[in-house]
């Protein structure tokens, strides 16, 4: 009988063409699934909470598999050690690994998620940040861009912030909060300046239209009330700009 095991994942998203299995080209899926065949001989599938895109990174990604049973018993932390010795040298940890009853299920038992968006508001270019965060010369007003997020918050048909691929169901979801900070980050006065999205779900790229959407507002070339406009227009053309997937961190899935 096969034990199921709930893996909590950190991964920088820039070398890797999202989390699916693809054919020819580096996921995070494939490369977990071949250290896992690598340390155990054991060919599986893994069932990941939601899928990221190329370049999206993760601090707290859940996926779960079903392992049969080792020839000796090993510890949670024996697990993880053994996965990521095989991950190595790629920028992919297995932070933890966690027995879990056969039932579990990391997408359809997931109660939420928290992704956080990073820009760096500063002029001079990015040598530290660069992949991690969307770097946006002009000064942002916070006010004007929190006052904006608020209509946001609640149950909507975000059809307005949806990628045209997207293969959800329905476009309405319900945003928890959208919290919106700002803290001195280098000695240029530059500003590294947190998205914080809390949510049961989201739509394909709907975060990330959001922050574009925002940086216009913050920009002063769009007014707070201009969000409301764009989202009731349900219509992905009267929103704004996509903003770069190097910004985007899954930051947590709750149970």
């Amino acid at each position: 009988m096969p034990t199921r095991w709930k893996l909590t994942i950190e991964y920088h998203g820039a070398d890797y063409c999202g989390w699916q299995r693809q054919d020819d080209v580096p996921t995070v899926q494939n490369a977990i699934e071949q250290a896992i065949l690598g340390f155990s001989g054991q060919a599986v599938t893994l069932h990941v909470a939601g899928r990221t895109d190329a370049g999206v990174h993760a601090r707290g990604q859940v996926a779960h598999v079903d392992l049969e049973d080792f020839s000796k018993p090993m510890q949670p932390f024996e697990v993880a050690k053994a996965i990521n010795a095989h991950l190595r040298p790629q920028l992919i940890s297995i932070l933890l690994a966690d027995p879990v009853a056969g039932d579990f299920e990391a997408r359809y038992h997931a109660k939420g998620k928290h992704y956080r968006y990073k820009v760096i508001n500063r002029y001079p270019f990015l040598a530290l940040d660069r992949g991690l965060a969307w770097q946006v010369k002009k000064p942002l007003d916070l006010g004007a861009m929190r006052e904006g997020a608020a209509v946001l918050i609640g149950h909507h048909d975000f059809s307005t912030f949806r990628d045209a691929e997207c293969q959800a169901a329905s476009p309405e979801k319900t945003l928890d909060s959208i919290e919106i900070s700002a803290k001195e980050c280098d000695e240029s006065g530059g500003r590294e300046i947190l998205f914080d999205f809390r949510g049961r779900s989201f739509l394909h790229h709907m975060v990330r239209n959001i922050v574009g959407t925002l940086s216009l507002v913050g920009e002063g070339k769009w007014q707070p009330a201009d969000v409301k406009t764009a989202l009731e227009a349900r219509d992905r053309t009267k929103g704004g700009p996509t903003a770069p997937a190097c910004g985007l961190y899954l930051m947590r899935v709750e149970y």
